[in-house]
């Protein structure tokens, strides 16, 4: 059997993480809204998500990480993940109470909940990895 990083690698779970909140962005905005506040914050959240992971995508095809070493890369990184699963995991509640069975926001709901459960499992898998890593370099 495959270990779980090699799957997680094979699915590509940052691109699937990105298309989920993407389409959960897409249901919502075209949908009849039942409450202004819940999805106005809701695609606030998702669509803050997909910029920010734009720009670290940037700062790391740039290698600008190189040039500010001030700060410490990795943990903005996991910082973004991680404060930005917990607000988009509580959007995703938001959405899904104040959906009223209407296909399009349960449909938002739906996919907020998958790229939070994707992004956990992001962050699991790359800062497991992240850790191995370092402490198998330290070792030599």
């Amino acid at each position: 059997s495959l270990p779980l990083s090699t799957i997680l690698n094979i699915f590509n779970v940052h691109f699937i993480f990105q298309i989920s909140l993407l389409v959960g962005f897409i249901s919502v905005n075209n949908s009849q809204w039942t409450d202004y506040s819940a999805y106005s914050y809701f695609q606030i959240v998702t669509m803050c998500d997909l910029v920010m992971i734009l720009f670290f995508y940037i700062v790391h095809i740039f290698r600008i990480y190189r040039l500010l070493t001030c700060i410490s890369w990795p943990l903005a990184e996991f910082l973004h993940y991680l404060i930005g699963t917990i607000l988009l995991l509580i959007a995703s509640i938001v959405a899904a109470s104040k959906s009223y069975n209407l296909t399009g926001l349960v449909a938002g709901a739906t996919f907020g909940f998958l790229a939070t459960i994707l992004c956990v499992l992001s962050i699991w898998s790359s800062y497991k990895v992240s850790c191995i890593t370092q402490s198998t370099d330290a070792a030599v």
